[in-house]
């Protein structure tokens, strides 16, 4: 029973952690140094853990042990400033502070047009009504989500 739980309290950890790693994607994921405390060049598990109770704290704004959705939405707001910011520095070409289209990268690189030349069923450049109503049945009304419809992720 002990190794149950404490095994159920390492993965507990491990899930948090990683949660907390992965919550603003690949290129703000703690490095090594940073989730070394102790200088010791080797990790703990309680090291690892400190990392995720750090996130935890920096968004429970009012300390009450609590995260409301009032500090989650805060937390991620945050995080979609930095981000836009590193997206902003990463892709302004021209160094104006904003992005114009040209300084976005193309969703689907060139699999937008081949999907238009094959609906595009007389090569006229345009899509007919007929065109684009035979082209929803060929992928039998399934919208936009290999199948699966437009779902609720509220």
């Amino acid at each position: 029973m002990k190794t149950k739980v404490l095994m159920a309290a390492v993965l507990s950890g491990l899930v948090l952690v990683a949660g907390a790693a992965q919550a603003d994607g690949p290129r703000d994921r703690p490095d090594f140094a940073t989730l070394d405390l102790n200088g010791d060049g080797a990790l703990s598990l309680d090291e690892m853990q400190a990392q995720g109770e750090a996130r935890f704290a920096a968004a429970d704004a009012n300390g009450d042990g609590a995260l409301s959705a009032q500090e989650l939405i805060a937390a991620a707001g945050q995080r979609a400033e930095d981000r836009a910011a590193k997206m902003i520095e990463r892709l302004d070409a021209n160094e104006d502070g904003v992005l114009q289209m040209d300084e976005m990268p193309r969703q689907g690189g060139d699999r937008a047009e081949r999907m238009f030349e094959r609906v595009d069923a007389d090569g006229d450049g345009v899509l007919s009504q007929d065109e684009f109503e035979t082209a929803q049945e060929r992928r039998g009304g399934r919208g936009g989500h290999g199948g699966k419809g437009g779902r609720d992720r509220g």
